[in-house]
């Protein structure tokens, strides 16, 4: 397997300059609005974590619970996790670093960490078609992932890069899919934008569908910018402009309610 070429990627420059507008508005009424406290924010990313019957809904793409135990066991791990990646970015730590992927594993599969504690697979493992690296060459193409994603100056485009060769590389037995998208949301989250999360069923097929006729075409093509490629960077996008939006709106909604509430004490 050969590592997807930065310098192919063709991006849409138009809806991450939609999106930054957006955030740089979420941002003004959090600074300057008297009607918005620091932690709204970070309130909303909380209480717009998936419930329990989603949870299920969705098992096979944003995780592996097969029963309400399992899936409320994900959910807790899920927010011991995003907890986690809030204190690391307060203390100006961004996603950068191979072990940051391991201290990932132990809080979202601690069950796979135990079973090879720090360390990538050493089996064969095929996602739908897609035939993965062999165990000998995942540790450099790791390596070697981490070393181009220094080299993208934009945080999007390097989260969904970063995203996208990972689960291609799939360097654990399991919980490659929850390690590898709240990696993406850290790295989202360090430079203050919305994390992204499968929402539904039709999302998760739609995800699913685009990743393996991408990892297909690279397999044929690995130099090669192709429009399955491209349409899994529109999907992100398309996801992180939805959540953008939503989060304006939820925030401005906030300050509505505290002036109205304001003016009726009046």
């Amino acid at each position: 397997m050969e590592l997807l070429p930065i310098e192919i990627i063709r991006i849409n420059q138009k809806k991450i300059t939609e999106i930054d507008n957006i955030i740089k508005s979420i941002y003004r009424l959090i600074i300057y609005s008297r009607h918005h406290l620091d932690d709204d924010l970070l309130d909303i990313y909380l209480t717009g974590m998936h419930n329990l019957k989603e949870l299920v809904g969705i098992k096979n793409a944003q995780m592996e619970a097969q029963n309400e135990v399992e899936a409320q066991e994900y959910l807790q791990n899920l927010k011991i996790s995003l907890d986690f990646v809030v204190e690391e970015i307060i203390s100006q730590n961004n996603f950068e670093k191979e072990i940051q992927l391991f201290q990932l594993l132990r809080i979202v599969s601690p069950e796979t960490n135990t079973i090879h504690p720090n360390k990538y697979r050493q089996t064969l493992v095929q996602i739908g078609a897609h035939i993965c690296p062999e165990p000998t060459l995942v540790t450099q193409l790791v390596h070697e992932l981490f070393y181009k994603i220094q080299s993208i100056s934009n945080p999007i485009i390097k989260a969904i890069y970063f995203h996208h060769e990972l689960i291609r590389i799939h360097p654990f037995v399991d919980g490659n899919g929850r390690v590898t998208r709240i990696a993406k949301n850290w790295m989202l989250m360090y430079d203050l934008y919305p994390p992204i999360f499968i929402n539904d069923a039709p999302q998760k097929k739609e995800y699913i569908t685009t990743l393996s006729n991408s990892f297909k075409q690279l397999m044929n093509h690995p130099k090669e910018w192709n429009k399955y490629t491209e349409q899994f960077f529109e999907q992100e996008l398309d996801h992180l402009l939805v959540n953008a939006q939503l989060l304006y709106e939820s925030i401005n909604l906030i300050g509505i309610n505290r002036e109205n509430k304001i003016t009726i004490q009046k």
